[in-house]
């Protein structure tokens, strides 16, 4: 079987020059007839390209740096929505299908970037009609929500006043990706980028600002305990309003939501933000959890904010699938002004709306990677919106009651409190819900500290993997893999090394069902959805109690069942 690396078969092949150690390079296997070399790769394979070195598949476990793959892996129990997901059935299939419209067509018209061009338009389109966009709201699609915040402050940087420096407000930076911090300073935030250029990070893209300065909200104290979001507003107003007097362009970035579902600040703050200062400032709203309805989307959006949204966490398409959602008044900067030039190594031309003069001045072509994993997340969104909103909540309540049950019955877990998101009363019921929750664990060496985060982030990583090889003993729970959302470090107190503390999450296919599942009536599916979250919990006491055992072995998490 060949393995396609995402490395070797990267956007670099793809979209820049071919090297003579390239597998994909015209000297060694020439297309015949019109026929498109990288469209006939198969779909798994292209979907691990067009991102950064997150994106890369072990070419051992088959599985990229997140834990999941871009093949369906249907017996791994998944809750990991906060962080990332396998490619579904439902979503390769749409995948699939999309890439086999553009070969047909490269093959007919002899041109694979018209067929590419075609494939990331039909994304634009439907996700506009998803999540119901006002006309104008123009779309511009991008590798990950930080290749998005790169967008973000680039639509700032063109907003006017050039002489002026920038100021950009973060809200809880580690509540975020890792790299958005300097994302958010206009620098390089790995060592390459969507389409394959090698980078140093920490260095500042051609182009931006080099004195835009981060100021930084904080919605935890020292111990980790959530601030009163009275307090994290207070600090908000001050920020925007300091930046403005000192003659700062400010971008203010809102939270909806972080990693541990926490909105901040409440959308009324923004409008009341907006209404004193007008067009003094600009609004960028993180949403790339997507836990959100599109009437939210649309408020955000008349408060001229630009939206970075995912189709990759709660949705649950394969990593690497972001959008930033612009409305008309921001989006006419990209038809009066020129972007910063580094944006070529993170964007081509055609992953923006057809006929932006902005988008000129980056490389032909556009992100076939980028298309398809959009396309899979499609597939997930058409058949979440398709579930009746009464039934939205309801689901989300019986998955919150039994992981609220399960961690409550584990004296050694705790689970950290997380407030419900604040929103209109005339939004979605689902959406005011929390579907994402954290606990940590007592360690069970020390039977006091919570585990610290290097060590809860191998247990998250046994959980998805099958130890029962080396568990016969407990051979059912422990075969289970299990794949949650990654770990996050919190702050310990009295100066301790942070603790992990590890993430369910409810994503949109536990509401709309795997087709693996569709024999199954929808009472029947939930129940066994339920009795997963259950197993969770069980392969984690599974590990708690044989800790020595599994840490001497440390096995890998792999693709496949063993």
């Amino acid at each position: 079987m060949v393995v396609w690396h995402a490395h070797e078969a990267g956007s670099a092949e793809l979209h820049g020059p071919r090297g003579r150690n390239d597998p994909f390079s015209l000297t060694k296997t020439q297309p015949t007839r019109g026929e498109s070399l990288s469209l006939s790769l198969p779909t798994h394979a292209l979907m691990a390209t067009g991102g950064d070195i997150r994106l890369r598949t072990d070419p051992e476990t088959l599985l990229n740096g997140y834990g999941c793959s871009h093949r369906p892996r249907p017996w791994a129990i998944t809750f990991a929505s906060s962080t990332a997901s396998s490619v579904s059935e439902r979503g390769y299939m749409a995948a699939d299908a999309a890439r086999l419209r553009a070969r047909r067509s490269a093959l007919a018209e002899r041109d694979e970037r018209a067929a590419i061009k075609t494939c990331l338009g039909e994304v634009r389109e439907k996700l506009a009609r998803l999540l119901r966009l006002e006309a104008g709201t123009e779309i511009v699609l991008s590798a990950s929500g930080t290749d998005a915040e790169l967008l973000a402050l680039a639509l700032t940087h063109i907003g006017g006043n050039e002489d002026a420096p920038i100021c950009n407000i973060l809200i809880a930076p580690e509540e975020t990706g890792r790299g958005v911090p300097l994302a958010a300073r206009g620098l390089h935030f790995a060592v390459d980028t969507a389409l394959g250029a090698k980078v140093e990070p920490g260095t500042l893209i051609d182009g931006f600002r080099p004195d835009t300065r981060l100021c930084t909200i904080a919605v935890r104290n020292g111990d980790a305990q959530l601030k009163p979001i009275d307090g994290i507003e207070a600090d908000i107003r001050d920020a925007v309003k300091g930046a403005i007097e000192r003659g700062e362009r400010v971008l203010l970035h809102a939270l909806d939501l972080s990693k541990t579902g926490i909105l901040a600040p409440r959308p009324s703050l923004l409008g009341e933000l907006r209404r004193r200062y007008g067009s003094k400032f600009d609004i960028v709203v993180d949403a790339c959890q997507t836990r959100l309805s599109p009437s939210s989307i649309a408020r955000y959006l008349a408060l001229d904010a630009a939206v970075l949204i995912t189709g990759s966490k709660f949705f649950t398409g394969p990593p690497f699938s972001g959008a930033v959602l612009i409305p008309s008044r921001i989006a006419r900067r990209l038809v009066r002004n020129k972007i910063p030039a580094g944006l070529n190594a993170y964007f081509s031309q055609d992953d923006f709306f057809p006929g932006c003069p902005a988008a000129t001045m980056l490389q032909p072509g556009g992100n076939i990677g980028l298309a398809l994993r959009w396309h899979a997340a499609l597939a997930e969104m058409q058949a979440f919106f398709e579930v009746p909103a009464e039934n939205r909540a309801e689901i989300l309540e019986s998955f919150g009651q039994t992981a609220r049950a399960a961690i409550s019955a584990r004296p050694r877990f705790a689970l950290l409190p997380t407030p419900q998101p604040i929103r209109d009363i005339r939004e979605e019921a689902w959406e005011r819900m929390i579907s994402i929750f954290v606990f940590a664990i007592i360690d069970p060496q020390s039977g006091q500290h919570f585990l610290e985060f290097e060590k809860m982030h191998a247990l998250y990583r046994w959980l998805n993997t099958d130890l029962s090889g080396i568990l016969p003993h407990e051979r059912l729970a422990a075969s289970r893999i299990c794949h949650i959302g990654q770990p996050i470090s919190l702050p310990n107190k009295n100066g301790a090394k942070p603790y992990g503390a590890l993430r369910i999450s409810a994503g949109a296919r536990l509401l709309s069902g795997e087709l693996s599942h569709a024999h199954l009536s929808n009472g029947e599916r939930l129940e066994r959805e339920l009795q997963d979250v259950k197993a969770v919990f069980e392969k984690i006491d599974v590990i708690l109690r044989n800790w020595r055992v599994v840490d001497a072995a440390n096995l890998e998490p792999r693709y496949g069942l063993h």
